[in-house]
């Protein structure tokens, strides 16, 4: 562990951290996990604790790769944002223009009513729509209505159904809308619908487009929809949360080379070390070492609430990586609107997202500081982990600006 009095934390208020790391592993609720702390450009927390797999007790390292899950999402959301840069599209121009699939989308009656009761849309699918989850693509649900039971079924959680993204979006786009566009806001599939999108528009495989213009620049080395073989010793064990305990998870290899499904809303795996390169990035508008990825405009308007208000006046969903009280959303990115309203520390302005196996991210431009939590747990909902994490880290903030 790194930590210094000028960076603002209290050492021992940081230390609490490392015992509630401890706490999580001894008592049998993860196997590992590793949580690090950037403030100022300097680190002031990093530990690993635990076992990157419980059974070989093989411990967590800094270069562990973890499956991100949904974590992917504000990688691909940017990667998008760079090509509306270079006027490959507006944000509010139709889907259609590009995926013709989706020009003759039809949306759902609802609940009751069979899928084929359908009605036309009040307008198109925009890009828009797909950057802010409100294009009534959702996630399939073998426990949700007829629409989620469908898309379940069928396979379209976009890991096991077919051979290629442009296979899997073909597939969605042949079920209705759950709601009509810019009605609502609700998380779902719309990411990966995005990703195939890059993928048109540059000519590129989404994982190549990602390789080229965010991991090389940045020197995220680790970063990828596959892990090499010659890497697989390094992947950590995927866990399922049980009543007595965690389970190894019967998902484990899907991310093992080679994999032709690059999802780009849910697919990437990284370390510690690469995600912090690319907090660092956002934490700085868009700017690395070598560059920019982002003009600062665009940046700006990525991390702005597109909501009109916060999630709960959307609809919400039931299903989300972020809670929804004073919590807004951009594009690709959740933004804290009011800390009072959500309930919990943080500053206004600060942008977030996690993952399906328990990870997560924040970025705080007003404390300069970014906070990354990496385990493999699931679902992202078994504990609270990633409020205790903050307020343990705000917690050890004791510092004026």
């Amino acid at each position: 562990m790194q930590s210094d009095m000028n960076s603002g934390f209290d050492p021992a208020r940081l230390a609490r951290i490392k015992g509630w790391m401890d706490q999580h592993v001894s008592e049998g609720r993860l196997a590992g996990l590793s949580v690090q702390i950037l403030r100022r450009g300097e680190i002031a927390f990093s530990e690993q604790v635990g076992y990157r797999d419980a059974e070989t007790r093989i411990p967590v390292t800094p270069d562990t790769i973890w499956r991100i899950y949904s974590m992917t999402k504000p990688v691909t959301s940017l990667a998008a944002l760079m090509l509306y840069e270079e006027g490959a599209f507006q944000l509010d121009q139709p889907l259609a223009d590009f995926l013709p699939e989706f020009a003759k989308a039809t949306v759902w009656k609802g609940v009751g009513h069979p899928l084929s009761a359908t009605e036309p849309t009040h307008r198109a699918i925009t890009i828009h729509d797909l950057l802010t989850h409100q294009a009534g693509i959702v996630y399939g649900d073998p426990d949700g209505n007829e629409l989620e039971r469908a898309l379940s079924s069928s396979g379209l959680d976009l890991n096991r159904c077919c051979a290629t993204v442009a296979d899997a979006v073909d597939g969605l786009a042949r079920f209705p809308l759950a709601f009509q566009p810019g009605s609502r806001w609700f998380y779902g599939l719309s990411t990966d619908v995005l990703g195939r999108l890059i993928e048109v528009v540059s000519g590129r495989s989404l994982g190549d487009f990602l390789q080229e213009h965010v991991f090389a620049p940045l020197g995220m080395v680790d970063t990828g929809f596959a892990v090499p073989e010659g890497k697989a010793g390094r992947l950590a064990t995927l866990y399922d949360c049980t009543p007595t305990g965690f389970v190894r998870s019967a998902i484990q290899d899907s991310c093992i080379a080679p994999v032709t499904l690059e999802s780009g809303g849910g697919g990437l795996v990284s370390t510690m070390v690469d995600y912090q390169q690319f907090a660092t990035m956002l934490l700085q508008r868009g700017a690395f070492d070598g560059g920019y990825l982002l003009g600062r405009k665009t940046f700006d308007l990525m991390v702005s609430n597109h909501m009109g208000g916060d999630l709960a006046s959307r609809g919400q969903s039931h299903f989300s990586e972020t809670t929804f009280e004073g919590i807004g959303f951009g594009l690709g990115i959740s933004v804290m609107l009011d800390p009072a309203r959500a309930k919990i520390v943080g500053s206004p302005g600060e942008f977030a997202w996690g993952g399906m196996a328990s990870t997560a991210f924040w970025v705080d431009p007003v404390e300069e500081m970014t906070v990354i939590l990496m385990t493999q747990l699931v679902p992202s909902s078994a504990y609270t982990l990633r409020r205790q994490l903050r307020v343990l880290s705000y917690a050890a903030l004791i510092g004026d600006l």
